[in-house]
């Protein structure tokens, strides 16, 4: 068991003056509740802190190598006073925050400076990886935090919802003015482009209302990242399923092209995910404020 802060401000007071009858009266106390405040301190300790006559106080060596730590001890719970008052800034923090390439980049990485100018105290740094992979570090305290869309239900793992993710499955208009992709025969003379096996982003429109399992492509090529599967598209490699706000763009100059378009895939959001015991949600829960006020490009 630790000593209270007004054990060791007894302690500090009597260690200062070397009078107990004029640090109890310091601390608003008789010289007897005093003098059993630090008799207490030392049973508790397990040493002898004073060395007592009725002619003169002084310290033990216990005492002397206590003095400089309990004074420490005091100022920094006056200064956590003062912080949780708001009267000092908040401590320097630094965050990793993991979060997908292509999402970090156009997305997160433009915000960093307005971040750090509205938290002078905090550096952020980034982490790039897959879902999965973000998930994982999170829970295993590799990193902080991770904006992610992928979904989980480990218990471990909370999470501040962020900006709505939409999806079309698409095609680069020169690939499909080649090979038209306009019925459900025509998928065998496709490539489907994806991140990988175990969390494909063609489930968006296979799960969607109208999709469903009756496509049945002539390959398929797993790319890993998002990033890495918007150039292969637009190289002409094969079809995908992809975030609007990385293809908007290529959508509005119709390099892109909404492959049955009748069918809208399912939506998610990106989250800002942290661990459940993590005793920084408040800061987490403000950087999600400050990320929601900027659109997804």
């Amino acid at each position: 068991m630790l000593p209270s802060l007004d054990s060791l401000r007894c302690f500090v007071l009597a260690a200062r003056l070397l009078n107990f009858n004029k640090a109890a009266r310091g601390v608003s106390l008789s010289p007897a509740a005093f003098g059993q405040r630090i008799k207490q301190l030392e049973e508790q300790i397990g040493v002898a802190l004073f060395a007592r006559t009725t002619r003169s106080v002084r310290l033990t060596e216990a005492g002397l190598a206590l003095l400089p730590l309990a004074e420490r001890c005091l100022a920094t719970a006056e200064e956590a006073v003062r912080a949780a008052r708001g009267e000092i800034g908040p401590a320097p923090t630094e965050v990793m925050l993991g979060t997908r390439q292509e999402l970090g980049i156009s997305w997160i990485l433009p915000q960093l400076e307005t971040l750090s100018r509205e938290r002078p105290w905090l550096r952020i740094h980034l982490y790039f990886g897959s879902g999965s992979d973000l998930l994982l570090r999170v829970r295993t305290l590799e990193i902080d935090c991770a904006v992610t869309s992928t979904r989980f239900s480990d218990p471990k793992l909370d999470a501040v919802r962020l900006h709505r993710e939409d999806y079309a499955f698409v095609g680069v208009a020169t690939l499909l003015k080649r090979r038209p992709f306009t019925r459900e025969e025509h998928a065998a003379h496709h490539t489907l482009l994806d991140t990988s096996a175990e969390l494909p982003l063609f489930r968006y429109w296979k799960d969607a209302p109208g999709g469903g399992d009756r496509l049945h492509f002539g390959s398929h090529t797993w790319l890993g990242s998002i990033q890495a599967i918007h150039g292969r598209v637009l190289d002409g490699a094969g079809v995908a399923v992809l975030p609007v706000y990385l293809i908007k763009r290529d959508l509005d100059s119709r390099r892109l092209v909404r492959i049955f378009p009748r069918v809208v895939p399912l939506n998610d959001y990106f989250r800002l995910v942290f661990r459940t015991d993590d005793p920084r949600r408040v800061l987490f829960e403000s950087l999600a404020a400050s990320m929601m006020r900027v659109p997804l490009r």
